[in-house]
């Protein structure tokens, strides 16, 4: 018997470490030798975590818990792997294993199954298959040839024809050759790269190896962000088993192509997304762009011709060669093939990791998989792209998840992250969020960027305290267009999109903050006040969560609020039981 603990990070963080740990002490304890104890990473629903999956001799699922907390794991000990009978009570509902069973996994297809610090269970799955086929078997214009039938483009965020980026560096002569992996995932609210880094690591070195073969590149570097120390050392472990194998260094699979990869970790840059800014990163300068041409193909690292996807991207390869790219290219539409990972985060219910074919209606995403809005509230809005995105509006959640279908409504399919808002959302405060966050990662190497962003995150700002002019809107725009075609690079060119659409989508509610100093969705602090009703108990538990006391009343009466006191963090709100206190 074994038992499998999830160990991504959204698993440790939620305790799985301590359930590892329970499930450890207790099997040593009452010396079950049979049982063995296991890790893997994140197999996506991550609103599930701490998940245990319970695995018998013969390889086969025999339960899957799920919020499986330490003060948990004795029970589970006793009547299952002593007793023999799953604790039904603690297992996955046939509802949320609708979150799994309505996705098509590619890239994920072994994240939550294997354990990525044990390279043989990999090579089980057939890992490394399809690198030995590509190396031994075919020629570097055979392998961009199936690139180019399965499509794939590249799934960082401009989706740029992958095929042409590997034929453009195998056409280019030089001495030395890299392909780069950019694993320097940065926009708010998307972990598809670092569950991939920590789940299956070797997917991504099989997809490098495969890459560089077709590029006549010997060296690989993958660029991933300091701030994800497991990912680092998962990927450590594996490029030092897949060396022992073979499968990295000099004379792969016997031939005379020789590849190794290495590890860059950033500082954590949103800027080092451009490809060029990462380039200087690499070279340790700092992370800003130059203008193209000439394009890393020609002229990369070094100086010398440089491929670089993202970790989606290379993780797709091995797949391909192992099924073939007409097998990919049959997923999807005609211009937007194969699959896309997309992390699920807001105000969703199931919030995760969903790999979807391209083409599926958001509504499909967000509600066939994710499974609604928190709290059965109304939809508003998907942010898509993260920062370089836009918002997608309810009466859009139709839209197929296409590149070409997403950028018709102002946003883009991006790196995969997709935060959902409900009707409690401020459309204006969420597109200053965004541009705060553009601003401060600007490299301010263009004065459009380092300063066209601050202008317009100055009127959001205004505007979010009531204190809009008319005119405002106007200006934004006017601002908007000229950062998008004077900017430098990708960051500034797209840093105005969210405000660009929620102008588009949500104009009524810059109007009601500058003309009528109201927030439409009662969540900016500076037009909101609360007050107590008439339905008030007088039970005071929201004179006790006040944290600057200024709820007063008598025992059995309604309570009162003094505004000047108020500092408006809510807690009376939450602290309610009979929706006695508003936000007005």
């Amino acid at each position: 018997m074994k038992v499998v603990i999830g160990q991504g990070s959204c698993g440790i963080a939620t305790g799985a470490k301590k359930t590892s740990n329970e499930f450890e002490r207790l099997v040593a304890e009452k010396k079950l030798d049979n049982v063995v104890i296991d890790k893997t990473g994140c197999i996506g629903t991550c609103y599930l975590e701490p998940i245990v999956d319970v695995y018998k001799d013969n390889g086969e699922l025999e339960a899957r818990y799920v919020k499986l907390q330490p003060e948990k794991v004795a029970e589970v000990v006793e009547k299952h792997l002593i007793g023999g009978e799953p604790v039904a009570e603690y297992t996955i509902s046939e509802e949320d294993k609708t979150f799994l069973s309505q996705q098509r996994r590619v890239v994920l297809r072994n994240c939550g199954l294997i354990n990525p610090e044990k390279i043989d269970e990999y090579i089980a799955k057939g890992g490394y298959e399809a690198a030995k086929k590509v190396i031994t078997t075919m020629t570097q214009d055979e392998v961009i040839e199936v690139v180019k039938v399965s499509g794939l483009r590249g799934r960082g965020g401009a989706g740029f024809p992958t095929w042409f980026k590997w034929n453009a560096i195998k056409s280019n002569a030089g001495a030395q050759k890299y392909m780069v992996c950019n694993a320097d995932e940065g926009d708010p609210g998307a972990f598809m790269d670092r569950s991939v880094l920590e789940g299956d690591p070797h997917s991504l070195l099989e997809g490098m190896i495969i890459g560089g073969f077709a590029a006549g590149a010997t060296e690989g570097v993958i660029y991933c962000r300091a701030e994800y120390p497991l990912a680092i050392a998962r990927l450590e472990i594996a490029m030092e088993q897949a060396r022992e194998k073979g499968f990295l260094g000099k004379n792969l699979f016997g031939t005379d192509f020789s590849f190794d990869i290495r590890i860059k970790a950033g500082a954590g840059a949103f800027v080092c997304g451009e490809e060029t800014a990462l380039i200087a990163s690499l070279e340790g300068e700092r992370g800003m762009p130059r203008l193209k041409p000439p394009f890393p193909a020609a002229k990369g690292y070094w100086k010398l011709p440089t491929n670089i996807n993202n970790v989606e991207t290379y993780a797709n390869v091995p797949w391909i060669f192992a099924n073939g790219g007409e097998a990919f290219a049959a997923m999807g539409t005609a211009q937007s093939k194969g699959t896309k990972v997309f992390a699920l985060a807001g105000k969703i219910k199931k919030g995760g990791l969903v790999e979807v074919p391209m083409g599926l209606p958001l509504k499909e995403v967000i509600y066939g998989i994710g499974g609604g809005i928190k709290n059965d509230k109304n939809f508003k809005a998907v942010q898509m792209g993260g920062p370089s995105g836009g918002c997608i509006p309810a009466q859009l959640i139709d839209t197929p998840v296409t590149y070409e279908d997403i950028n018709k409504t102002g946003a883009i399919v991006g790196s995969g992250g997709m935060i959902v808002m409900d009707e409690n959302t401020c459309m204006v405060d969420m597109a200053r969020y965004f541009l705060d966050f553009t601003k401060k990662e600007s490299c301010g190497k263009c004065n459009y960027c380092r300063i066209g962003t601050k202008r317009m995150l100055e009127i959001l700002e205004r505007i979010t305290r009531g204190e809009g002019k008319d005119g405002d809107i106007e200006l934004l725009e006017e601002l908007a267009g000229k950062i998008k075609d004077g900017a430098m690079c990708g960051l500034g060119q797209t840093a105005p999109n969210p405000v660009l659409t929620t102008i588009r989508y949500f104009r009524n509610e810059y109007e009601d903050h500058i003309y009528n100093h109201t927030c439409t969705a009662k969540s900016c602090k500076a037009l909101i006040h609360y007050e107590i009703t008439d339905n008030c108990k007088g039970c005071g538990a929201c004179a006790r969560k006040c944290p600057v006391g200024a709820i007063s009343g008598e025992k059995k009466k309604v309570h009162s609020i003094d505004p000047n006191v108020c500092i408006k963090c809510g807690k009376c709100e939450e602290s309610c039981k009979f929706d006695a206190v508003k936000r007005v």
